[in-house]
């Protein structure tokens, strides 16, 4: 073999390598962005795939292992202080600040993407979630392309069906927002430990009053089931407040438009009117904005009726932006 063919040679297996090492060289920074898509996961039976990539499937796959034997940690109060202290370095745009405060008690931040709109949002999870004993904390989502002017709430993603999607596409379709995700199955927990809409002692709770203290209106959404409320669609209530009347009347009157019958608390005695919820509470205590809203099963099980709700949804947030 000439010594030309030899270099030839050389430089072609040279080549080769370099292109395997480059394959196999995918960034490990955590908080590189991300893209979501929302295939159908394991949450999604009974919806039919809707096609538009999106934050939903991001939060369904997390979701999806949620069940009432998947284990809760009762948080200490400096692990809720460490969190909540890290999601309010985040709102205040001192990113490197949070990684390092969160870091402390074993959470991340990164930058997912949603395709369907290209916005970008913070993702605040818990390390421990892949781990064989989650301690059940949750996730927070932050949109990092507009001023955040709102909150959406998820207690009980997995237990009230659907309403974690309902959060996520609420969060993707309207800018400003943060959405709060519970960590585990309200019932996986030593008695109501992980019923977090109920208790003040949880991580969700510590991040959902630093949202008061700033003043952010917020939204929580819950499922009923269809003998709690059976003469309405939706259960929609301030709590213990009354400064979201206004929001609520909105609400209830774009969902009376496409068909749904709304029970509207603060106006007449309803079921699972939420005067017990502890954020909802918090919040009155701080006279902010708080809606508490059950939803029917049919409403969350049928896609195109949880479109129209996260519409009817939109137009109070949109208020709430306004009002910032």
């Amino acid at each position: 073999m000439t010594i030309a063919k030899r270099l030839g040679v050389v430089a072609a297996v040279t080549a080769v390598a370099l292109s395997l090492v480059q394959c196999d060289s995918a960034p490990s920074d955590t908080s590189a962005p991300s893209d979501t898509s929302d295939a159908p996961g394991p949450s999604d039976k009974g919806h039919k795939p809707s096609g538009r990539p999106g934050l939903a499937r991001l939060i369904t796959d997390y979701t999806s292992g949620f069940h009432e034997d998947s284990g809760y940690r009762h948080p200490t109060r400096e692990d809720r202080r460490a969190v909540a202290a890290g999601v309010a370095l985040l709102l205040d745009h001192k990113r490197t600040e949070a990684e390092r405060r969160l870091g402390d008690v074993d959470f991340a931040v990164r930058t997912v993407t949603d395709r369907a709109s290209g916005r970008r949002f913070a993702e605040v999870a818990d390390r421990s979630e892949g781990g064989a004993a989650p301690r059940g904390w949750g996730r927070v989502y932050i949109d990092l392309e507009s001023p955040v002017r709102w909150s959406v709430q998820i207690p009980h993603p997995v237990a009230d069906r659907y309403t974690e999607r309902l959060g996520a596409e609420l969060l993707s379709r309207s800018p400003g927002g943060v959405l709060v995700v519970a960590g585990a199955h309200r019932k996986a927990g030593r008695g109501d430990a992980a019923d977090v809409a109920h208790r003040r002692d949880s991580v969700f709770h510590a991040i959902c009053a630093e949202l008061v203290r700033r003043g952010l209106p917020g939204v929580q959404l819950h499922g009923m089931d269809d003998d709690s409320a059976p003469k309405h669609d939706v259960v929609a209530s301030t709590g213990r407040g009354r400064e979201a009347v206004a929001e609520g009347r909105d609400l209830a009157d774009a969902l009376r438009e496409r068909g749904y019958d709304v029970c509207r608390a603060w106006a007449r005695s309803c079921p699972l009117a939420g005067r017990t919820n502890a954020q909802g509470r918090t919040a009155a205590a701080h006279d902010v904005p708080f809606l508490h809203v059950e939803f029917g099963a049919r409403i969350r099980e049928d896609r195109d009726r949880s479109r129209e709700t996260v519409e009817a949804l939109v137009d109070v947030t949109r208020s709430w932006r306004h009002d910032g």
